[in-house]
């Protein structure tokens, strides 16, 4: 009984943890060119910090065969594109105005968020 009470408190901590507490770390992008892998969930990296007024071109390279990966949307741009199995999709972006845009799939369980600077 103790066992299980103490796996349960631990599931409940990782879950907190993963939920609330867990800041993925930030790309700084520089060059103007980042690729993001979509796998296992998630897109990595997640969070990209760009200079603004810069136009900025994104490659994504989708290697999770789930139907909700096939998909990226940017909202804010209405920019919706959809990536290819294991090849790169490059996205270009327009010069942004300072400020945070989201990324994500069509069902919003990947996401990413681009701070503009």
């Amino acid at each position: 009984m103790l066992i299980t009470n103490l796996i349960g408190l631990a599931l409940i901590a990782v879950v907190v943890w993963w939920f609330w507490l867990y800041k993925p770390s930030e790309v700084v992008l520089e060059d103007g060119e980042l690729t993001i892998v979509v796998e296992n969930g998630i897109y990595q990296p997640s969070q990209i910090k760009l200079s603004a007024n810069k136009p900025t071109e994104l490659q994504f390279l989708r290697k999770d065969a789930t139907p909700c990966s096939e998909t990226v949307l940017f909202p804010a741009l209405e920019i919706s594109d959809d990536l290819p199995l294991n090849t790169l999709k490059r996205i270009t972006l327009p010069p942004l105005e300072k400020g945070e845009y989201e990324f994500h799939c069509q069902m919003k369980m990947y996401s990413g968020t681009l701070k503009v600077e």
